[in-house]
């Protein structure tokens, strides 16, 4: 398997880290962590749905996954910008 292969990859709802770094690589800059942990859950989840390898569903989803997705999207804007 080449690395190029982990790209294309399913991502599910257990993949937090995965999901974070595709929503950093998504939107960079423009949120900074403050602003990470005041966006609503539904616009959340949208963005999540929209992952192109992302293989889960709204109804798999729980209050507990987007919050360890945000909490996972901070650490890995925190990583990039110190």
């Amino acid at each position: 398997m080449s690395f190029s292969d982990f790209d294309n990859m399913p991502i599910s709802w257990a993949d937090h880290e995965d999901i974070a770094m595709a929503l950093y690589e998504r939107f960079g800059d423009d949120f900074d962590e403050s602003r990470i942990y005041r966006i609503r859950f539904t616009d959340l989840l949208q963005w999540i749905l929209e992952i192109p390898n992302f293989e889960g569903t709204k109804e798999e989803s729980s209050e507990g996954h987007l919050e360890q997705i945000q909490a996972k999207w901070v650490y890995e804007w925190r990583a990039n910008n110190r």
